[in-house]
C-alpha cells in the first residue's frame, strides 16, 4: 500500500474516533430521546391496562441502587444492562400479547440502536470499579429473572404481558430521571 493509502486509512480512523466521542459526549441527551420515544411506543403497542388484570399485579422491585453509582461510567454500564435485558424480555413468546406489531418492532429496533451506542461508549471505560459493576448486574439480572420466571409462570398471557409492559415502562422513567440528572 502506498502512503497516500495510509494516510486516508489513518485520517478516516481518527475521525471515527473523534465521531464517536462526540456520540459519546451527547449519549445523555440521546438516551432522553430514545427513552421518551420508548415510553410512547410502549403505550402505542397496547391499549389501556386490562382490568381483569388488575388482581394479578405484581410488585417485582425494581433495584434503583445500581441507577445511583458515584460515576457516571457505571450508570451508562446499568442503563446498556437494562436495555439488553427489556430488549430480551420483548424479544420471545409475544403471540398472547396482542400488541401492534409495526410499534413493537419499533420499540425494539430503538432499543436495539440504544444498545449499540451505549456499547461503544461504555467498553472504552468498562474496566473501572469492576467489583461494583458486577454486583449491579447480579441485581438487574436478578430482576429481570423475576419478570421472566413471571411470564413463564403465567405462560405469557395477556395479563403477563401487560404488567410487564407497565414494569418496563417504570424501568425506562427511572433511567429517563437519571439521565436527566446527568
Amino acid at each position: 500500500m502506498n502512503t497516500f493509502g495510509l494516510i486516508q486509512i489513518g485520517l478516516m480512523l481518527s475521525s471515527t474516533t473523534v465521531i464517536s466521542s462526540l456520540q459519546c459526549n451527547h449519549l445523555p441527551l440521546q438516551q432522553r430521546k430514545v427513552i421518551e420515544s420508548s415510553l410512547r411506543l410502549l403505550d402505542k403497542m397496547g391499549k389501556e391496562f386490562p382490568q381483569q388484570c388488575l388482581r394479578e399485579k405484581m410488585s417485582f422491585r425494581f433495584p434503583t441502587q445500581v441507577l445511583q453509582p458515584r460515576q457516571k461510567e457505571s450508570v451508562g454500564v446499568a442503563i446498556e444492562e437494562i436495555f439488553q435485558h427489556i430488549f430480551y424480555i420483548f424479544s420471545k413468546n409475544l403471540t398472547l400479547a396482542a400488541w401492534d406489531g409495526t410499534v413493537l418492532d419499533q420499540f425494539q429496533n430503538g432499543l436495539y440502536l440504544q444498545i449499540e451506542q451505549l456499547e461503544a461508549c461504555v467498553i472504552e471505560k468498562h474496566t473501572q470499579h469492576c467489583r461494583s459493576k458486577e454486583v449491579s448486574r447480579l441485581k438487574l439480572k436478578k430482576y429481570f429473572q423475576k419478570i421472566d420466571c413471571f411470564l413463564k409462570d403465567k405462560q405469557h398471557d395477556l395479563c403477563s404481558w401487560e404488567i410487564s409492559r407497565a414494569e418496563m415502562r417504570r424501568c425506562l422513567q427511572l433511567i429517563d430521571k437519571v439521565t436527566r440528572k446527568l
